[in-house]
């Protein structure tokens, strides 16, 4: 708030105003006007100029006040402005100078690692080299190592082939020639027995046809009966017969297939 220093106003001299007098106020531009219905129109105009240049007075005053205290303040402003910006001056200077030596110390950093770097891939490519070769020596070592192996187990292998096949012809001729004794032996026993059952079984029928011839009627009878018997007797040898022929020839056969 304005504080407005000044003169007091000029001291006025009126008249007293009779009690039946009738007053009157009236304000104009902030300021009451007194009238006094008997008071004389001189002091009138003197109290209203007074009143008038008190406030022209404030009003001049409080203008002044809000002069010096705007010029004050742009004062404040400009300094405060001024200081900001010395001191983001101050602030860019000090961050560009660490920029630059973060920038120095990260290209120094950078120059360093690129260095090491090549150096470990000039020593890893010197390496892997050197571990290429021996690689590629012992491959060929290997190789023919492996090789000559094979070529001697090759050559074990044929050898032993050629003894086990040579064994196995002869075993084949051994065992073709007791099949064929074998067949021989077999085959003179089933003449033999053939013709030993068929010598019994002629023997058997002369037998038979005399008795039948002995005696007539009954025998005759007992003939027709017998001779049925005698047929299936007959029947079942040569079924016999049959089986053990088949069963022969099976067994040849047999022997001939595991030759």
């Amino acid at each position: 708030m304005s504080t407005v220093a000044g003169s007091p106003p000029k001291k006025v001299t009126q008249s007293a105003v009779p009690a039946s007098a009738a007053l009157g106020t009236t304000e104009v531009n902030d300021t009451k006007f007194t009238q006094v219905g008997s008071q004389s129109l001189a002091t009138q105009t003197a109290l209203n100029e007074a009143a008038n240049k008190q406030q022209r007075l404030n009003m001049e005053k409080g203008a002044e006040l809000d002069r010096v205290n705007a010029q004050f303040f742009a004062g404040q402003d400009i300094r405060r402005t001024q200081a900001t910006g010395a001191e983001n001056r101050l602030a860019t200077k000090v961050a560009g100078e660490e920029t630059r030596a973060t920038q120095r110390v990260a290209g120094e950093e950078d120059r360093a690692t690129i260095a090491t770097t090549g150096l470990e891939y000039r020593a890893g490519l010197e390496t892997a080299g050197e571990q290429d070769r021996k690689l590629t020596e012992t491959t060929g070592q290997q190789a023919r190592l492996t090789e000559a192996g094979r070529a001697a187990e090759e050559r074990l292998t044929v050898g032993k082939r050629g003894e086990e096949e040579r064994a196995a012809i002869r075993e084949t001729g051994t065992e073709t020639r007791q099949l064929r004794e074998t067949e021989g032996a077999q085959q003179r026993l089933g003449i033999e027995t053939t013709g030993t059952q068929e010598r019994l079984s002629e023997a058997e029928r002369g037998r038979q046809e005399r008795l039948r011839l002995g005696t007539a009627g009954q025998e005759q009878r007992l003939t027709i009966g017998k001779t049925a018997q005698e047929q299936r007797t007959t029947d079942l040898q040569q079924e016999m017969f049959r089986r053990y022929k088949e069963n022969r020839d099976f067994e040849q056969a047999t022997g001939a297939y595991r030759v």
